[in-house]
């Protein structure tokens, strides 16, 4: 893989677990690639994230926030996060409900190193293209929510939903980064 990805000069680069991201990004540190983490976080793999990740996009705890930020501020450095709000209500998935947004996001206030820049889903696994584009829209709404309640002094303006599979219905609702691994990449091993 990591030929694949010095081949197509890709310099974004997402993974689901911090300790894959670690050693992708360790074999490609003489590349200029900026990393996400868009997977859960446990707090015992916040330094990971902290010594990797340019960028979170699944913080749906402020006890993770609290490990991630102290693991940041002993390096000197701050990340962007997204909050991950589970709006398909799927208790197999992550994130604070929809509901629950605005109270974590007030709560990251209190975190200097980090910088909550807006929002991410996964939407419900269906072929279903209603089903699929209301998780999208639930997501906007919590967006509109924020920037209404000036919630955090942050403009909320990242939009992380759709992945290979239903990327084009979330362009559609109003995404600004979409997850397509396995379109570039094929299905995980």
């Amino acid at each position: 893989m990591t030929d694949a990805i010095k081949q197509a000069g890709l310099t974004r680069l997402a993974e689901n677990r911090p300790q894959e991201l670690a050693v992708k990004a360790q074999v490609l540190a003489d590349r200029a690639v900026s990393w996400v983490l868009i997977g859960p976080l446990q707090t015992n793999k916040a330094a990971l994230a902290a010594n990797w990740a340019d960028q979170f996009q699944a913080l749906d705890s402020l006890r993770t926030a609290e490990a991630l930020d102290r693991r940041l501020q002993a390096l000197g450095r701050d990340m962007e996060v997204l909050i991950e709000v589970n709006t398909s209500g799927e208790s197999a998935k992550h994130g604070v409900a929809p509901d629950q947004a605005a109270d974590l996001a007030r709560g990251l206030q209190a975190f200097s190193a980090l910088r909550p820049i807006g929002l991410m889903t996964v939407a419900v696994n269906s072929s279903d293209e209603a089903r699929v584009r209301e998780c999208f829209r639930c997501l906007r709404q919590v967006q509109t929510q924020l920037r209404d309640d000036s919630v955090a002094d942050s403009e909320w303006a990242e939009l992380s939903m759709g992945m290979s599979g239903d990327y084009q219905w979330a362009i559609e609702e109003g995404s600004t980064i979409v997850r397509i691994g396995s379109a570039i990449f094929g299905p995980r091993p």
